[in-house]
């Protein structure tokens, strides 16, 4: 196993309320850490790929920054594995 740290990545599966993802994604787009930020279809409305220095990091930029974007009324976090 490698000893030094890396920065965590993870997927935030985003459902917003009617109307919104549009503006969900150009806001998620702005906040430091997201990556890309995507409208889809289906049963979310928008994907986020964002990184962070932990996974302690990860689940404060997702309360602290994500779920208070205007819109967002559901996250799923599916954190990236590497095997």
């Amino acid at each position: 196993m490698k000893g030094c740290p890396m920065a965590v990545q993870a997927y935030i599966l985003i459902q917003s309320e009617i109307g919104s993802s549009e503006s969900v994604v150009l806001a998620t787009r702005a906040v430091p850490g997201v990556l890309e930020s995507f409208e889809v279809t289906g049963p979310y409305d928008v994907i986020v790929r964002c990184s962070a220095e932990s996974v302690d990091d990860l689940g404060k930029f997702i309360v602290g920054a994500i779920q208070k974007v205007p819109g967002i009324t559901r996250t799923l976090t599916c954190p990236v594995v590497n095997i």
